[in-house]
């Protein structure tokens, strides 16, 4: 669920970069498996692999003013470097059912394609049932706020529709 900006970023400065499965621990399962020593997801979780196997708080805070320091900028100009797009996310109470259900409804199905097509390569949208809650998430990202929040509730109410 890494912000579009930063694979934006990645790719223009020739930075490898691969995209997993939510969850830490499949973060973790690709960087061994295919040598990366920095991982990590949006909500913070960041995994250095040379020093731990687990997201640290405290190790990120000390390799963030680390890269600080040699780089001789402020936190302000590093940060710039990239541009981060809106998000929009809507998490939808589901019945443990509609939790079943969710992968195979046309209707929802269709309501993504629908977004993805009016988004045009211009953003992205991201739907998928929580490992924890009974919720599905629903997660768009482009260049204009009140577009993907738009289709980002019309998805929503199908899904609520649907499995609610």
């Amino acid at each position: 669920m890494s912000n579009m900006g930063f694979f934006k970023f990645c790719k223009e400065n020739g930075i490898d970069c691969a995209k997993t499965a939510v969850g830490d621990r499949y973060v973790l399962e690709r960087m061994v498996k295919e040598g990366y020593n920095i991982g990590g997801e949006q909500s913070g979780h960041v995994i250095f692999l040379d020093y731990a196997t687990t997201g640290d708080g405290e190790l990120s805070g000390v390799q963030l003013v680390e890269t600080v320091v040699k780089s001789g900028k402020k936190l302000s100009e590093l940060a710039a470097v990239m541009r981060v797009y809106p998000q929009v996310l809507i998490n939808v109470e589901v019945t443990a059912e509609g939790k079943q259900k969710y992968n195979n409804d046309e209707y929802i199905i269709s309501a993504v394609q629908e977004a993805e097509m009016e988004l045009s390569g211009d953003g992205r949208v991201l739907v998928r049932v929580s490992g924890t809650e009974p919720l599905v998430r629903v997660m768009l990202e482009g260049a204009d706020i009140e577009q993907i929040t738009k289709l980002g509730n019309r998805i929503a109410d199908v899904v609520k529709e649907r499995l609610g």
